[in-house]
């Protein structure tokens, strides 16, 4: 049987590597292991646990106010003793966390063949979003294969040299997740830290990005805090991250806001239903602009880029930057103009159907029998 370790550190990433790893556990072709980084430490477990997920290993490296230096070098060094430990034949990263390029590198080192779930996207800004731009550019060109959500993100691939029979358009993880749970009987039985008024439509916002600290993130609150003051006819929910870099300056601007509830971040389920109840979604998260369409909830994008222009060139989303005024300029129109509204929240979310990672483990399936067994992948010298 091939042996697939699976590598994540982040909430995000579990979330889209769970219909991944149930489906390696469900086939009779491979041994699942599991490590977690624990990057995000406190976000981390409560994901686990819903989705039935025991790592293996748990490395636990986050500290407070690590940077960036700090988390490769720790990353890779305790990711050493569990790749001889588990002397896996294929490792599994997703997306473009520091925990996912630290694994890619160290399965590169050891010459073991690397599978990227979520390769290819790209906002064409080597700062924006920081360091994940250069985290994925990084892991595709470590990575043996590719699974690319979208079309647009195998284009991507191709254009840098990928040959194509190393890509495979699989759809995102991270619909397999939403869907999956919006289905869950569970969801019903799930509370709010807060009481919702009904009466009211709710804008749920998300705003922790790294590049997003300092101004940007003032301007966001800002923004927050006029659409509060301005509107009586909406309540603004948003969880807290819980990095001071995000925690601190929110509180700050927000704290006792009237109409603006700053909540601790959510168990999976419970955000869920949260978003869906939402009228409409601020943020600058990227795995919440692929979940919100798939619950008829339109997305504005409080960043400078994005790395997924499927959900802006098919009408789900818009990409609003960072300036408050045009944030509450933004807001406002999709608040006051119901047909805007109906035409971003009815359309299909492409970047998925929810069998992604059927089609994953598919597709190593196939690579796998190529082989003995044990996949290994001819390297290209050009594109396909």
């Amino acid at each position: 049987m091939t042996h697939v370790l699976t590598v994540f550190g982040t909430r995000p990433e579990a979330v889209k590597l769970a219909s991944v790893v149930r489906a390696l556990e469900a086939s009779d072709a491979f041994t699942s292991s599991v490590c977690a980084t624990g990057q995000h430490r406190e976000l981390l477990a409560p994901f686990l646990s819903f989705f039935g997920i025991e790592p293996d290993w748990n490395l636990a490296v986050m500290t407070p106010n690590q940077s960036l230096p700090e988390l490769t070098a720790t990353l890779l060094q305790r990711l050493q003793p569990v790749l001889d430990d588990a002397s896996p034949d294929l490792i599994l990263v997703q997306g473009d966390t520091t925990t996912a390029f630290a694994a890619a590198l160290s399965g590169f080192y050891r010459k073991t063949p690397i599978g990227h779930v979520e390769a290819g996207l790209r906002s064409r800004d080597r700062r924006n979003p920081f360091p994940e731009e250069i985290n994925r550019r990084l892991i595709d060109e470590l990575a043996d294969l590719h699974f690319a959500p979208t079309s647009e993100a195998q284009a991507n691939l191709k254009s840098e040299g990928i040959p194509a029979d190393r890509i495979r358009i699989t759809g995102n993880t991270a619909i397999d997740a939403i869907l999956a749970t919006a289905n869950d009987a569970r969801l019903g039985e799930v509370g709010l830290p807060i009481e919702l008024d009904n009466s009211k439509r709710l804008i749920v916002v998300t705003a922790h990005r790294r590049e997003s600290f300092g101004a940007d993130l003032a301007n966001i609150c800002d923004a927050l805090k006029r659409l509060a003051t301005d509107r009586t006819d909406v309540e603004i929910v948003y969880p807290v991250h819980l990095n001071p870099n995000v925690r601190d300056p929110v509180r700050e601007r927000l704290q006792g806001v009237e109409g603006v509830h700053l909540i601790d971040p959510l168990p999976y389920l419970a955000f869920v239903k949260l978003l869906a109840r939402a009228h409409l979604v601020l943020t600058d998260s990227g795995g919440i602009q692929e979940e919100a369409p798939s619950l008829n909830v339109p997305v504005l994008v409080t960043r400078r880029t994005t790395e997924r222009p499927e959900l802006i060139e098919g009408g789900a989303g818009r990409l609003i930057g960072t300036e408050a005024g045009r944030i509450v300029a933004e807001t406002n129109q999709v608040l006051d103009d119901p047909t805007a509204h109906a035409r971003m929240a009815q359309v299909d979310n492409p970047f998925g159907d929810g069998r992604a990672g059927e089609r994953i483990v598919a597709a190593l399936t196939d690579v796998r029998g190529r082989e003995d067994g044990r996949p290994r992948f001819e390297r290209s010298s050009g594109p396909a």
